[in-house]
């Protein structure tokens, strides 16, 4: 039997909610339903869930995206919260041993996190990748999976951005050059 794990990318309130720091707003808000299902599906049938958060510090300016990007995700605020129903399921099954919650300080949920291991260690070789922002964080983490083998599936409905360009070019390069399962 294939093992499975989910794979939620940054669905937190300064990512989602209206007025988040760096939202993407109505596309973020619209995939609630769809990963909180993902995540119930997932932990019912005992197929491992990773959560990996944005988690950055007050006025670092050493970080690449304090260039890019205004402050968002500061350890210890609400905006690291997760949002909405996701946030539901997530506190009913968290202490659950298939569910992890990770930080990660780059887009690449891969970099500088134990994601890979903790996969390998249970032998998962196909994962489920949602959340946002489709173009950027979710884009990074399939780009690595790929590179490391996994078999990666993004499902449309579980991955938003604040960018409709950047979101329809990430689809299409999950499927003609990852490979990937886009449902």
């Amino acid at each position: 039997m294939t093992k499975h794990a989910l794979i939620v990318v940054d669905y937190s309130y300064d990512f989602v909610a209206p007025d988040g720091k760096l939202t993407c707003g109505e596309p973020g808000q619209a995939i609630d339903n769809f990963i909180a299902k993902r995540m119930e599906t997932f932990d019912a049938k005992g197929d491992e869930i990773f959560i990996m958060m944005d988690l950055h510090y007050e006025n670092d300016e050493n970080h690449p995206e304090s260039k890019l990007f205004p402050p968002h995700n500061i350890e210890g605020t609400p905006g690291r919260e997760l949002y909405g129903k996701v946030k539901d399921v997530y506190d009913k099954i968290k202490n659950h041993n298939n569910v992890h919650f990770l930080d990660k300080r780059r887009y690449d949920s891969f970099f500088g996190t134990p994601l890979d291991s903790l996969l390998r260690e249970r032998d998962i070789k196909e994962i489920e990748i949602v959340g946002v922002c489709t173009d950027i964080c979710v884009l990074h983490t399939a780009v690595s999976a790929y590179n490391k083998g996994y078999d990666v599936t993004i499902p449309e409905s579980g991955v938003a951005s604040f960018n409709p360009a950047g979101h329809d070019f990430a689809l299409e390069h999950f499927k003609n050059v990852l490979g990937a399962k886009v449902e």
